[in-house]
């Protein structure tokens, strides 16, 4: 099925459809992400040599989807949407078929090479929500990535029960969950064949560029929405990174955390099938500081104690915070930049915000491992959110106020 370029329609027809096809990929592939998270740590435990390094292979997830992000971006701009999402899918399942080898051998080695390609796929399901918007409406355009991100909270009941059926389910721990995640990402690739998103044309000679990236970067719109994005996504990562371990080190069960994490994912995409008419109606500034102020509130709870009333407080805060946050960090980027440099930007935005969040998870195996026990861990994990959100609630502010004077 050849993607070419055509102009959106006036309603939304074509959008709508696609919207459907992308919140069934997130929905069925994207399961595959809290499996990742959930299983990553404890199996990381299980490998490396020393406690310090458990949550590596999460890391080298995140590193694996901040390295993709700047050539599969310009790669899907050239190559289509299709051909960039059917990668990143091979790409996952090849990596889980790594993860099986990793743990059957004891090799931490061939564990992390399997868990960078995991990042591959990871960026490549990050560019759905972008997907989203290509052949949207301005009106259309908040809803449509909303609804792409709802699709996860489909993704939040299966993948968490699927490694609470499959984590005992062999000799070695977690060799059938991520014998599941390869099979998902086989099974979910051929989905991507009945998008209909048209291939950017293929610009003339003397047609407009687009602004470089450092351009890109004098604009403060830009610069805040990247900003707000890479704070939310890197402390969601930070705290349910260590969620698992603190969990399982307090003495609960590896069913708690995979409850726990379930809990967290449902609120991270539940609140997708209405934040896009929140950004609608109050824009996007005002839904990022909603954002940040329930981050800062799943601190709060975190620090409260380290019962499973805690953890479950804190986690569901964390993603209610994290949907809020990044979907209104989005929405705001896609409305400050031209359709050439709709790969650029891209790129630029996913580099920066998983750079973030590669150093947000090693700083979470850190804290865990290099504290007394889980509990001082935990506790350290969550004063750790102090600064960034410091940082970003100046940035809106800042902006806020730069856009009040230029108006």
């Amino acid at each position: 099925m050849a993607e070419i370029a055509t102009d959106i329609p006036a309603d939304d027809t074509r959008a709508k459809r696609n919207v459907i096809i992308l919140v069934a990929a997130q929905a069925l592939l994207g399961a595959q992400m809290p499996m990742n998270f959930i299983a990553g740590g404890l199996a990381g435990m299980m490998l490396a040599p020393t406690p310090l390094l458990a949550t590596l292979p999460i890391s080298l997830i995140v590193f694996g989807s901040m390295t993709t992000a700047p050539w599969i971006s310009p790669l899907m701009q050239a190559r289509g949407r299709r051909f960039g999402f059917m990668l990143g899918a091979l790409a996952g399942a090849t990596g889980a078929g790594l993860a099986v080898t990793g743990l059957l051998t004891g090799s931490f080695a061939i564990f992390l090479i399997g868990a960078y390609l995991t990042g591959i796929y990871m960026s490549a399901q990050g560019f759905y929500r972008f997907a989203a918007t290509d052949t949207a409406s301005d009106a259309y355009r908040p809803k449509a990535i909303s609804y792409v991100m709802a699709g996860g909270l489909l993704s939040a009941l299966i993948g968490p029960q699927l490694v609470k059926v499959t984590a005992e389910a062999t000799f070695i721990p977690f060799v059938a969950t991520y014998g599941a995640v390869a099979a998902l990402n086989l099974a979910g690739m051929w989905m991507f064949l009945l998008l209909d998103i048209p291939r950017p044309a293929k610009p003339a000679a003397d047609a407009p560029t687009g602004r470089s990236w450092g351009e890109l970067l004098r604009s403060p719109a830009i610069v805040v929405a990247i900003l707000c994005g890479m704070v939310t996504y890197a402390l969601m990562n930070l705290v349910m990174t260590s969620a698992p371990l603190a969990v399982v080190g307090c003495g609960f069960s590896t069913g708690n955390a995979a409850d726990i994490v379930s809990a967290h994912v449902i609120a991270m995409y539940a609140p997708s099938f209405f934040t896009g008419h929140l950004i609608a109606r109050f824009g996007s500034a005002r839904i990022i500081a909603a954002g940040l102020v329930l981050l800062a509130a799943s601190g709060l709870v975190g620090l409260g104690g380290v019962e499973l009333s805690n953890f479950y407080g804190s986690l569901i805060l964390l993603g209610l915070g994290w949907n809020f946050g990044f979907i209104g960090a989005t929405s705001m980027l896609t409305r400050h930049h031209s359709p050439q440099e709709r790969g650029s930007v891209q790129g630029l935005n996913d580099l920066l915000v998983f750079g973030m969040v590669f150093v947000a998870s090693l700083s979470s195996g850190g804290l865990m491992g290099a504290a007394v026990d889980a509990a001082h861990g935990w506790t350290a994990v969550n004063y750790a959110m102090v600064p960034f959100l410091t940082l970003a609630g100046g940035a809106l502010i800042w902006f806020r106020v730069t856009r009040n004077r230029s108006a």
